[in-house]
């Protein structure tokens, strides 16, 4: 070995050594790096958390759910305020007495605090139970100035609730002046009609076949007709469908339950024409507002048409608000024309009918027209730009 080769052994050493430096170097480096990258990972998730959360999330379903919160509140509102404290008010009721005590008679009863009943006269008892049974006033009092007993004619048929609500205020009237009251039923109930409420239910039945039918074709092809000739077509194709459902409700409250007896095509065709004034309804309200106008039509006939339609609580029971509006919705109307049918011969109710009638072409004719704007807002100008 020459002496210059333990200078290259040692050059080489030294190379060697400074190699595994850079070498340890760069592992650490690498691992700073490393650090760096799992640091910086804690951050980002919560980042891509956001973002998604922003992006299932939107601004459009935030308002849905205050939509739906709103819809809630207004439900318990609505049936709590209408229930909650039952009273009667100017409840009608006629009066027969001879004419020497007629007018005091009729005095006391409309004096009586808070203003229960509304007293008129009549010439007869003949008269006052004729007026019951035609469903003109729900109830009768037969004075006999010669005894310590009157006698109460009610039509529970009208109500229960009304009937029990006069007997109690004409009770307690008698006996301040040591005096009793016989009741008689005038115009009873069916007997498969528990508390009346079976023509109250079969209405709500109607009225939400209705409103679903109506939901479910918009859920199915956009709640929007993607145009007039799409809107006509689903307008049709709700008519044999209101026609069947009618038939069906007067098949299950009539030959199958026995529920109300009689009366078979009258409630057929009436509840036809309620399946079709809320189906009508409930698209024109989707072709003006989109799937909010489903939350509109629970609003309508759910949250206010319901508690006010008179089934548990008749008019004369509830608050102002709901006493009001009762007779000018579908619910109201139909509920007091399924009992004029069975019980009162059907007096009165043509007004309701108009009504009903008239929700469902305005229904039509509001769904049609909107989506006659909506298609010219489709269709483009001359230039080309859409209107």
């Amino acid at each position: 070995m020459t002496e210059d080769q333990p200078g290259r052994q040692e050059h080489a050493g030294g190379a060697a050594g400074e190699k595994a430096q850079a070498g340890t170097g760069q592992e650490h480096a690498g691992g700073a790096a490393g650090e760096k990258a799992s640091a910086g990972t804690p951050r980002a998730a919560p980042q891509r958390f956001l973002a998604e959360f922003r992006d299932a999330v939107s601004v459009r379903t935030i308002t849905l759910i205050a939509g739906v919160l709103l819809l809630q509140l207004g439900f318990i509102l609505s049936y709590v305020g209408a229930f909650h404290s039952p009273k009667p008010h100017r409840i009608p009721i006629a009066v027969v007495a001879p004419q020497q005590v007629s007018a005091r008679a009729i005095a006391q009863l409309n004096a009586v605090a808070a203003t229960p009943l509304d007293a008129t006269a009549a010439n007869s008892a003949q008269q006052a139970t004729q007026r019951i049974k035609d469903g003109s006033i729900p109830a009768a009092l037969i004075v006999n100035p010669s005894a310590s007993t009157d006698t109460l004619l009610v039509a529970s048929a009208a109500g229960t609730s009304e009937a029990t609500a006069v007997e109690q205020v004409i009770t307690a009237i008698e006996a301040h002046q040591h005096r009793t009251a016989a009741v008689t039923d005038v115009v009873p109930l069916q007997s498969g009609d528990g508390r009346g409420l079976t023509g109250f239910y079969l209405v709500i039945g109607w009225i939400v076949g209705g409103y679903l039918v109506a939901a479910l074709l918009g859920v199915s092809g956009g709640a929007r007709p993607a145009t007039t000739r799409r809107a006509c077509i689903r307008l049709l194709a709700m008519a044999p469908y209101a026609i069947v459902s009618g038939l069906g409700g007067a098949i299950v409250v009539g030959p199958v339950l026995g529920a109300l007896t009689g009366h078979f095509l009258a409630l057929w065709w009436l509840g036809a024409l309620l399946v079709l004034a809320a189906a009508t309804v409930t698209m024109a309200f989707q072709v003006l507002f989109g799937v909010l106008g489903i939350g509109v039509t629970v609003l309508v006939f759910v949250i206010l048409g319901n508690p006010s339609a008179g089934g548990a609580y008749q008019a004369g029971l509830l608050p102002a608000f709901w006493r009001a509006i009762g007779n000018a919705l579908p619910n109201g109307a139909g509920t007091d024309s399924v009992r004029r049918i069975v019980y009162f011969g059907g007096h009165g109710i043509t007004g309701h009918l108009i009504l009903i009638a008239g929700y469902a072409a305005a229904g039509a004719i509001v769904a049609v027209a909107g989506s006659l704007l909506n298609d010219r807002r489709k269709q483009p100008t001359d230039g080309g730009v859409l209107v």
